[in-house]
């Protein structure tokens, strides 16, 4: 059984007692030994951290999840002699700031989520679970920090067919609190079923405009068209959750190569999310205006203006979902039809993350269509 460790620096404002009981729900939920160290002060906090790096005996060198077997989560706090510790080449830490922290660096290995609040703990615990689960190589194609995807390869038998690669795209209301963990577990779940993953991270507009946005998705994809991996790049799905919907269909319009593009629960509507201020006005703030005031924009970004795609679609809707999600999945699915292409609409029971959890069947569903199998109750 994996081991996963939180180490909570000195001076942090939260409630001790609700970290430990989120911690431990959510090591639960995930089958590990958790514990969860609290530090008084920095030499408690570096003793912590230290001992929760050091090479676990428990792990088998050279396995998936390499010479260390735990997962170990870091939230610094505020202290500044515990930031430091953040640049340090202490491997693959996650690293947890609750408030938002737009500048921090982190040493090689490492990564860093923030501007969640105490929600942003089980995202950090399953992503640093997550990392010990499968091995991956980040890869870089640009020089920012965001500008880069991580790639996943299956164990093939010698002699067997290339996989197909499938490229995923979070999303998050193109905010950079988000990031592409939330798409770690469909990455691993797709790679065990043979598949290759690139799982993309990019810039968010919120800090560095919606041009940089569209074009990070582009050139990240084209990222992995270079590369020298066995796979079946003629079957590449594009797959995007939210807002990362958005964004691959975009690209498929604009010519990324694509065999099968993949919505869920997508914002399809830019124009009629907008309007109705979804997201507290993410739209707006992610594109730079209302859509009067940039009807090009507008009309170059949504997915529903810009019908035909010309590429095989899947359309997930959960039902249970924000009801204006399930009116644009609904309404962009018979557009899209109208328009000429081949649309596929899965719509079955399940809230805005079941479709992105592998343990529900509108997810299994899903998967199961993407390998080109009947999904379960298409709509």
């Amino acid at each position: 059984m994996r081991h996963a460790v939180v180490v909570v620096g000195p001076g942090l404002a939260a409630d001790p007692a609700l970290l430990d009981e989120t911690a431990g729900r959510e090591f639960a939920a995930l089958g590990v030994r958790g514990t969860v160290a609290h530090a008084a002060d920095g030499a408690q906090f570096l003793a912590h951290v230290r001992a929760a790096t050091s090479p676990d005996p428990a792990t088998t060198p050279g396995g998936p999840g390499g010479e260390r077997g735990r997962a170990v989560v870091v939230v610094p706090g505020p202290d500044p002699g515990a930031r430091s510790l953040m640049t340090a080449a202490m491997g693959p830490v996650v690293w947890l700031d609750l408030a938002r922290v737009d500048d921090a660096e982190v040493g090689e290995g490492g990564s860093h989520l923030h501007g969640r609040g105490i929600e942003g703990l089980p995202w950090a615990i399953r992503h640093a679970v997550g990392r010990l689960a499968w091995p991956r190589r980040r890869v870089p194609y640009g020089p920012h920090r965001d500008q880069w995807a991580e790639l996943y390869l299956p164990r093939t038998p010698p002699g067997g067919s290339p996989p197909p690669v499938v490229a995923l795209v979070h999303g998050g209301n193109w905010r950079s609190v988000w990031a592409a963990d939330l798409m770690d577990a469909l990455a691993l779940d797709l790679v065990r079923r043979g598949l290759a993953v690139w799982n993309l991270e990019y810039r968010r507009p919120d800090l560095h405009g919606w041009q940089a946005t569209t074009a990070d998705v582009a050139a990240g994809l084209r990222a992995l068209d270079g590369l020298d991996v066995p796979v079946d790049r003629a079957r590449t799905v594009l797959a995007g959750h939210s807002a990362g919907a958005q964004l691959v269909l975009r690209a498929a319009a604009d010519g990324a190569r694509a065999s099968l593009v993949v919505s869920l629960a997508g914002m399809l509507d830019l124009v009629e999310a907008a309007r109705r201020w979804l997201g507290a006005g993410a739209v707006a703030g992610a594109l730079g205006a209302a859509p009067d005031e940039a009807a090009q924009v507008y009309g170059s970004a949504s997915p529903l203006h810009r019908l035909p795609i010309g590429v095989p679609q899947l359309v997930v809707q959960g039902t249970g979902d924000e009801l204006d999600l399930v009116d644009f999945g609904r309404r962009y699915a018979r557009a899209a039809q109208a328009a000429g292409d081949d649309v596929t609409f899965l719509e079955m029971s399940g809230d805005h993350f079941a479709v992105i959890d592998p343990r529900t069947p509108i997810w299994h569903a899903t998967a199961r269509a993407v390998l080109g199998e009947t999904p379960d109750s298409p709509r």
